[in-house]
């Protein structure tokens, strides 16, 4: 019988049929937004490769805050902790955007995943490549302005939500960037009037993405090189930057 492949480009790097061994392990489940897949100093019990959609990972701060550390679309997968054998995960993951998954029990995984040295050897990239991410993005949301951040956090969710239109609160995007609601209302107003983005009742459509990219801080760049670095394969984000 025929299966169909996964549209998850982690995933695609395999063989077909290290790909279909995945699936007949694996079920397609629905993600919605502020869905909670995984909760910080938890055993998830599942790992996730999106198909669609894309997922927050989010650390916590005092007084039950949460800061955004990183965006995971069908780029990527959560739970990559579990190939080198740590399944209490360090963070917070929540669907930010609907869609769909490959949820896998984490069991099951590590097993299939030593029949896979493929496998091993792409994660294990991509694990280091994931590191980057939250590093830089730490580092991004203490030094630079509210406007570039919003802007690169912009981008990110366009390259992963699969069209030019996504919703976002302006309370959920000031908890994402750990800063105040009247900051982001002021830096998307910026956007807006620059005619950069368009936004009313939570629905934001990016109507300049070049723009956009002129936006926002050096950040967005660094991490699509780092991308190319450790996972060269996967294929590069359509920007107006040039590799």
């Amino acid at each position: 019988m025929h299966t169909v492949l996964p549209q998850n480009k982690l995933l695609q790097q395999l063989s077909d049929e290290e790909q279909q061994a995945i699936m007949r392990h694996s079920k397609t489940i629905d993600m919605e937004f502020g869905q909670l897949l995984c909760e910080e100093g938890k055993n998830c019990g599942y790992v996730y490769f999106p198909l669609s959609g894309f997922i927050s990972i989010l650390t916590s701060m005092q007084h039950n805050q949460g800061l955004e550390v990183g965006l995971i679309g069908n780029e990527g997968m959560l739970g990559a902790l579990s190939c080198v054998g740590v399944h209490t995960s360090p963070v917070q993951a929540v669907v930010q955007g609907n869609g769909t998954a490959l949820q896998i029990e984490t069991e099951v995984f590590a097993t299939e995943l030593k029949h896979s040295p493929k496998l091993q050897q792409l994660l294990q990239h991509y694990l280091a490549f994931y590191v980057v991410q939250l590093t830089r993005l730490v580092c991004c949301n203490h030094y630079h302005e509210t406007e570039p951040r919003l802007a690169r956090w912009l981008l990110m969710t366009h390259d992963r939500a699969g069209g030019d239109q996504f919703f976002l609160t302006h309370q959920y995007l000031a908890s994402m960037l750990g800063v105040r609601r009247s900051s982001v209302t002021e830096a998307a107003g910026s956007l807006l009037q620059k005619k950069i983005i368009d936004y009313h009742r939570g629905q934001i459509h990016i109507l300049n993405r070049a723009a956009l990219e002129k936006a926002c801080c050096s950040c967005y760049r660094d991490l699509l090189d780092k991308q190319q670095l450790f996972l060269p394969d996967l294929p590069y984000p359509n920007t107006g930057f040039v590799r």
